[in-house]
């Protein structure tokens, strides 16, 4: 990586990216989870390489405010891949690059990613470094909750460091290849399509609506969710995720929509439809 020019990133640059990094959990919410972390995140590149154009440079920053959620070891090498993504766009004339393609493979890769993160980091390193504390400190020892944070801590920003700067060159090193050989059309297809699945996968998981609704037909009890269930799984999640879309698409103000949904919730809780 050279040192010298405008739009080149630097490992500097990438260090800071890091560094940024560190605070992705910092403003997580319902709405976008980690987006603003992983826009903070790319904030040094922008501004870096965007610093003579403000229109593409407020196009980036609206690119990375779009949601995200992973594993926050992980998200260093999405984010060392959105820069080079970013870096090679800002080295292209207007239009000629397809900015459309960071998004896509953002989201192709926040799933599968926080998968392997989730059940590396939390589920494994994190239940055996705080077992060898929790052993320390039942014994009245200083070195458990020391040893505790220490042994998950440092294994965790070796990995988010090393990752931005695998996950940038690995975005020089593919991305061009594929453009010259014109394969990025097909990357995006298939990027769009696991990240379309990756988004089903979280509306089943994450949207959970039931209704209590039975009825008494001669003489036999018919459970409405159960019947729902058997027929379309998830059904009513799913109705209540492209409803909201349709209302954001019309450009509903979000805090309508947070208050309509609290709203609507607490009306058919109360008279047993939901």
């Amino acid at each position: 990586m050279e040192e010298n020019k405008n739009n080149q990133i630097t490992k500097k640059d990438l260090r800071r990216v890091f560094l940024h990094s560190l605070t992705i959990m910092c403003s997580w919410n319902y709405e976008r989870q980690m987006h603003m972390g992983f826009m903070y995140g790319m904030a040094p590149v922008l501004d870096k390489l965007y610093k003579n154009d403000e229109k593409r440079k407020k196009e980036a920053y609206q690119r990375h405010m779009e949601f995200f959620n992973c594993t926050p070891q992980m998200t260093p090498f999405i984010m060392g891949l959105a820069a080079s993504m970013e870096e090679q766009n800002a080295n292209s004339e207007e239009g000629e690059f397809q900015t459309e393609s960071i998004s896509m493979i953002k989201t192709s890769l926040m799933g599968p990613f926080a998968g392997i993160g989730d059940s590396f980091f939390q589920g494994t390193l994190r239940i055996i470094t705080f077992g060898i504390g929790l052993s320390f400190a039942q014994q009245g020892s200083i070195l458990g909750p020391i040893l505790a944070v220490g042994l998950f801590a440092i294994p965790s920003l070796l990995a988010a460091y090393y990752a931005t700067f695998l996950g940038y060159n690995s975005g020089n090193k593919y991305l061009a290849k594929l453009y010259q050989e014109g394969l990025m059309d097909r990357v995006m297809h298939f990027a769009s399509i696991v990240g379309l699945a990756v988004i089903g996968g979280m509306v089943a998981s994450m949207v959970n609506i039931t209704t209590p609704l039975q009825f008494q037909t001669g003489g036999t009890q018919l459970v409405l969710q159960e019947m729902l269930d058997t027929i379309f799984p998830k059904l009513l999640p799913l109705v209540f995720t492209l409803g909201i879309y349709t209302l954001i698409q019309k450009k509903v103000n979000t805090n309508v929509l947070l208050i309509g949904i609290i709203v609507t919730g607490l009306i058919t809780s109360a008279i047993g439809i939901l």
